[in-house]
């Protein structure tokens, strides 16, 4: 599911390759984890790229495991994300995100705490979980749009394009899909040129100044999810995903975007239980 190489330069891609939507299941979130903190703690490594493969960035976590184990497969889910998104953040080194195609759920987990994002022409970010039964994720959204817009995408479950989210300056470029790893590549080596242990600091630094505490945040939002599935409303949600939602009876906002697809598994919720 999860691959990383480094390459002379110290830049390492982790590459998410999970078909046929890159949702993953509760073990993918945590070897996620573990592999951009292993690429942060390498002194080799100057600057992490996270990319996919396939058909979109990321879908966020699998229903279907979720809808399988039930609350043990949620609290995983919760647990493993929580990780996930985490690593990203508190990675040692930038973190540079390569977004294609859908942006769903845990994949805005993941690139709203990227340092840098970098995305192709056809991609889309959006939050549909309200129409799972969950919520989360809106920390990492409200990184990358205005207050009031962050509100819009999250009540409706709509999606926002690169070119939307380029021009508030959270996506730093945007273009055609072919070139998406060549110009993610290109600014990673720009970073890896510096001296290394000044961009390590200026990570620590940048992170010290943050006046979102996106960890704390995001657990409050979790809570929340826990009482949605503990009242029966989630479950009702997620028992009706893929009936009365599929794309062909009741377009949504990814099929209206030209070229998209909506994703078969999209995200859910992955609060973070307190220690």
């Amino acid at each position: 599911m999860i691959s990383t190489q480094v390459d002379t330069a110290g830049i390492a891609e982790v590459v998410i390759d999970h078909p046929p939507v890159n949702a993953l299941p509760v073990a993918g979130w945590f070897e996620l984890a573990d592999a951009v903190t292993s690429a942060g703690a390498d002194r080799a490594v100057r600057v992490v790229v996270l990319r996919a493969e396939g058909r979109g960035f990321n879908a966020g976590v699998d229903i279907k495991e979720i809808q399988a184990g039930g609350f043990e497969a949620l609290i995983g889910a919760n647990r493993g994300c929580f990780a996930a998104f985490a690593a990203v953040y508190e990675c040692a080194v930038p973190v540079i995100a390569a977004v294609h195609g859908f942006c769903l759920g845990g994949g805005i987990g993941l690139a709203g705490n990227a340092d840098i994002i970098v995305a192709s022409e056809d991609a889309t970010f959006g939050l549909p979980e309200v129409d799972r039964g969950a919520l989360g994720a809106a920390t990492h959204l409200s990184r990358l749009v205005p207050q009031h817009r962050a509100r819009a995408l999250m009540y409706t479950a709509a999606t926002a394009t690169a070119a939307e989210l380029h021009a508030f300056g959270s996506v730093h470029a945007v273009v055609p899909r072919g070139q998406l790893r060549e110009a993610a590549l290109t600014v990673a080596a720009e970073i890896a040129a510096k001296d290394p242990a000044v961009i390590r600091m200026a990570k620590e630094a940048f992170n010290g100044i943050d006046p979102q505490d996106v960890r704390r945040s995001y657990r409050y939002e979790q809570g929340f999810t826990f009482e949605l599935n503990l009242s029966g409303v989630s479950g009702r949600l997620r028992e009706s995903f893929g009936r009365s939602e599929r794309p062909e009876s009741k377009p949504g906002p990814e099929s209206e975007q030209p070229g998209s697809e909506r994703p078969e598994s999209e995200s859910t919720p992955r609060p973070e239980p307190e220690d």
